[in-house]
């Protein structure tokens, strides 16, 4: 495990430890954090702990030409249900994000650094937010850094049922759209596989990153 110092530096992926963690430490400029991203690494830690940057063995992701849009889903689309936006209220869907109860988590790893962040990427337009809306009440959305070839979803929250998985599905669609060669969710978890994503290894992720965007 590496420590960070103000250097902007990250050691190579495969140093990671068998849990994924790689380096310890220095800040959340984003210099740091943009390097990061393009570095195949992402902070991920509580607000009792020191910064930590992950890079874990195994990465949870969606191609998005070959993403399939469940029947339930698409029903929910077609109803219109919700209105969906994009970047109109990114400050709003990171406070979500962390204030959301979540089954079985205690804390967040969204801390007030972290908005603060990531709020400046969104300005310098390196992050951008879905947002999903009822009524004219923000009742969904999620958020994550663009790195132009490749999206990386940070975090998502819903209000009412279904609301997280328009978002994503909407996410999934405009990246298809533009181009982009993949959507990375980083860790596993069930909700995220039964939202069809799955695990790819750490080198042919890093493959993907690395390669250039096509046109």
């Amino acid at each position: 495990m590496y420590f960070l110092t103000k250097e902007l530096y990250f050691p190579p992926v495969e140093e990671a430890s068998f849990e994924g963690i790689l380096a310890v430490g220095g800040d959340l400029s984003t210099e740091r954090l943009l390097l990061a991203y393009r570095s195949g690494v992402f902070p991920w830690f509580s607000d009792d702990e020191p910064i930590l940057w992950w890079s874990p063995s195994e990465r949870m992701v969606v191609n998005p030409h070959n993403y399939k849009v469940s029947k339930s889903i698409r029903n929910i689309l077609n109803r219109d249900l919700f209105k969906i936006t994009m970047n109109k209220d990114f400050e709003a869907v990171i406070y979500n994000c962390q204030k959301i109860e979540r089954k079985g988590q205690v804390d967040t790893w969204i801390t007030d650094d972290i908005i603060e962040s990531y709020t400046k990427l969104h300005q310098l337009g390196k992050a951008i937010s879905f947002e999903v809306w009822q009524n004219d009440e923000l009742v969904g959305g999620l958020y994550g850094v663009d790195l132009g070839h490749v999206f990386c979803g940070e975090s998502m929250f819903s209000k009412v049922s279904n609301a997280s998985k328009v978002a994503f599905v909407m996410l999934v669609e405009y990246l298809k759209e533009n181009n982009y060669v993949l959507l990375d969710c980083q860790l596993h978890n069930d909700y995220l596989e039964q939202l069809g994503a799955f695990e790819i290894s750490r080198n042919a992720f890093m493959r993907i990153l690395n390669a250039k965007k096509t046109n």
